[in-house]
Order: C-alpha cells, then structure tokens, then sequence
C-alpha cells in the first residue's frame, strides 16, 4: 500500500507525528467535515504565539494523521494539550475512541481492521492474518518514521518478537 501520495510533501523528515486510530471507520460525510476541523485546526495552530507549520487529516477512513514541522516553530506542551483536546472533541462528535492502544491495526483486505493484542496469535494460527500482512504501527514519532516505519509487514513489527513470528 503506497502512502506517498497521502502525505504533504515540505515537510522535514523530523516533523513530529501524531496517529490517531479510531475504533470504527468514518463514513464518507464524516471524514469530510473532520477533515475541515482538522484544516481549521492546523490554520490556527500557535506554540506560545508562533505559527506551527502543521497538518492534519483522516487516512485510511480509520486513522487521524497530525503533522507539525519543528524546522521553524518547535511544539510545545501546551500546543500538543491543544491537539489532544480537538481529538477528544472529535472523539465526542462521532462517538468513537482514539485512544485505544490495545487495538492493534492490519490492513486487510484494503481496510483497516483492528485486533485486540489478545487476539493476533489466534488470528495468525486462523490465517486471517499472516506474517506478511500490514500492520500500522501507530507509535511512529517523526515524518521520517511515517513514511518508513508506520505501515510494515506484520514479521518486521514488534508483534512478531512478541509473537515468536518468524520472518
């Protein structure tokens, strides 16, 4: 799955990265008028006064991606307390939890699926998953790690150490 062409380009590598993944897809209308949320965010966001380069969008119906380049205005406590609170609106609005990280996400199919932690061993002795299925590791920190780390075979993951997957 190519994510090249989801991303803004003009961003450094050492942008930091926020993922989002909620626990059921939004719908077409949705993720439009979250997407207008997020563009406004974005517009406004400050770190004490200054601008932060950022932005900010569903991906994948499922996940809600936040950029915000520190080349010229570094992130501060109070403006990441800024974009965790817009998450938790976005959360109440459609009824969703962000904030789940004992679900894991694979792409299946074309679509996310999320698996509780729990689950992926018997979901990989059931074959529905497999040690070359894509798993998004949503703990990526950096643009660079985005666009090199975020979506990689299940074998590469810390899953599979867990696991006792062979690569």
């Amino acid at each position: 799955m190519n994510t090249n062409n989801i991303f803004p380009s003009g961003f450094s590598p050492a942008s930091r990265v926020w993922i989002y993944q909620s626990n059921r897809p939004f719908n077409e209308q949705e993720t439009l008028e979250i997407n207008e949320q997020l563009q406004q965010f974005t517009a406004q966001w400050n770190a004490h006064g200054a601008p932060v380069k950022g932005w900010g969008q569903v991906v994948l119906n499922q996940l809600i991606v936040l950029i915000a380049d520190e080349s010229q205005t570094t992130v501060s406590g109070c403006s990441t307390d800024s974009s965790v609170r817009i998450i938790k609106s976005i959360e109440k609005q459609y009824e969703v939890n962000m904030f789940d990280r004992l679900l894991l996400g694979f792409i299946v199919k074309d679509k996310v699926q999320l698996l509780p932690m729990a689950q992926v061993a018997y979901a990989l002795e059931k074959g529905y998953i497999d040690e070359n299925t894509i798993y998004l590791n949503n703990t990526v920190l950096t643009r660079q790690e985005l666009d090199t780390h975020w979506l990689q075979p299940l074998k590469d993951s810390w899953i599979a150490k867990k696991l006792g997957v062979k690569a």
